[in-house]
């Protein structure tokens, strides 16, 4: 390995860090609810979606030295507007799902302490914890990597715990779907709604391909650290949904915290509450990320008078307190808006804001920059970009209107803004 570049397994650990947290601990009931036992197959389904739009984030993060991200690609793609406009919808993204995990902590304290379950206690000790972080992050307080490996371990060890010893106290005669004492089966939703739901588990994969600068021998390792990473997530995924519902059966549809209470049935109490631990750690770890990450997406645009000079000021510590300030407000403000379930739902919505772009960046860019030097090239032509695309799309409109708006309504404000600081630039 060159210099301080990752290799492969680095990269590996990276990407299960990114993607398993608040999702997989609270969202089986949902997508159980929602389309009964073929919830294993959503799960299937979006990996392999997963894989395709990743692919795309790592030959576009192969391009770049510093980087780039979703913002890059799409301004050199399609110019400085649609640029802008996924610059902006990236730090609404990054809002929208810190308003999620914020509403997922409550939710999962909820399984050790009732009180927890109400829906105002819930976004108040939501808010609290963005209040609360946000004055840590403005008073310079730094999480240490000690910090962030008990996190990792915290969340790791109660769903290896879970898919291993949990595989034993499965009955088959929970694989039946729901069914109403009139003899109908009892789903509420369809596979596409229940993919929307679903994908949110997996969100964050795209640190992976983004991060290419960063890594040694780009070419080989990203493509087949993506797809060594998503295999397992997917894994470790299937086999906690196929033990949530061996465990639980029909009544899975109806708790909100799964994996802890499936945990408790064939452990006992202590397990629900070490898997309830875990799943605290993991969300108050997301949180904590949240908090140094959220603003820094808003000063991104800022340091490059894309928006006003006036949020990336910073305050004696470094800290860009103003970024701070703005995002926790609007972070507070979406958390009113919903419980996790719908945040989750509405964060997934607005997270194609930056992935379509991206996947139509790389045929795009191969017109465009054909000598420009590539990490590594995804084969079969434009197939797999096309692919993602389609897909994505169909998966956006098994959402409904309020969470199409809510999730890309970002698009409609960023374009007015950056109207406005084109005029403002003019004066």
């Amino acid at each position: 390995m060159s210099g301080n570049k990752l290799g492969l397994f680095s990269i590996i650990l990276l990407g299960i860090n990114a993607i398993v947290g608040t999702g997989i601990f609270l969202l089986p009931n949902q997508a159980y609810a929602e389309v009964g036992v073929m919830s294993i197959g959503v799960i299937i389904f979006d990996a392999f979606l997963v894989i395709s739009i990743a692919l795309c984030f790592a030959e576009m993060g192969g391009m770049y030295k510093n980087n780039g991200g979703p913002y890059l690609y799409a301004k050199d793609a399609f110019g400085e507007f649609v640029g802008f406009e996924v610059g902006i919808m990236k730090w609404a993204i990054s809002i929208i799902a810190w308003a999620a995990m914020a509403m997922g902590f409550p939710t999962a304290l909820g399984a050790v302490w009732a009180p927890a379950q109400n829906p105002v206690v819930q976004k108040v000790i939501a808010i609290s914890i963005l209040v609360l972080l946000g004055i840590m992050n403005i008073m310079g307080v730094k999480i240490s990597k000690i910090m962030n490996n008990i996190v990792t371990t915290g969340k790791l060890i109660p769903l290896i715990l879970f898919v291993t010893v949990g595989i034993f106290f499965i009955k088959g005669e929970n694989f039946v779907n729901p069914v109403a004492e009139n003899g109908e089966v009892v789903l509420k939703g369809t596979f596409g709604s229940a993919a929307l739901l679903i994908f949110y588990a997996y969100t964050g994969f795209e640190s992976i391909g983004v991060a290419a600068g960063d890594m040694d021998n780009a070419k080989k390792n990203v493509p087949l650290a993506i797809c060594i990473v998503l295999v397992l997530v997917a894994i470790i995924y299937i086999l906690i949904q196929v033990n949530s519902i061996g465990i639980l059966g029909a009544s899975l549809a109806t708790t909100s915290t799964p994996v802890a209470t499936a945990a408790e049935k064939f452990l006992g109490k202590w397990a629900g509450a070490m898997v309830t631990a875990g799943t605290l750690i993991s969300i108050g770890g997301i949180n904590v990320a949240s908090s140094f990450l959220t603003p820094r997406a808003g000063v991104a645009m800022s340091d490059e008078n894309q928006l006003p000079s006036f949020i990336s000021k910073r305050n004696s510590k470094d800290v860009p307190y103003v970024a701070v300030i703005i995002s926790v407000i609007l972070t507070a403000l979406v958390t009113l808006t919903g419980s996790f379930t719908t945040l989750a739902a509405i964060s997934v919505v607005s997270r194609f804001a930056q992935y379509i772009p991206t996947c139509l960046a790389v045929p795009v860019m191969r017109k465009k920059a054909p000598d420009m030097e590539r990490g590594f090239v995804l084969p079969l032509g434009p197939v797999i970009p096309i692919i993602a695309i389609v897909v994505s799309l169909w998966l956006l409109s098994q959402s409904d209107l309020k969470k199409i708006i809510f999730g890309l309504g970002g698009l409609v404000i960023g374009a007015v803004v950056y109207f406005i600081m084109k005029l403002s630039k003019k004066k």
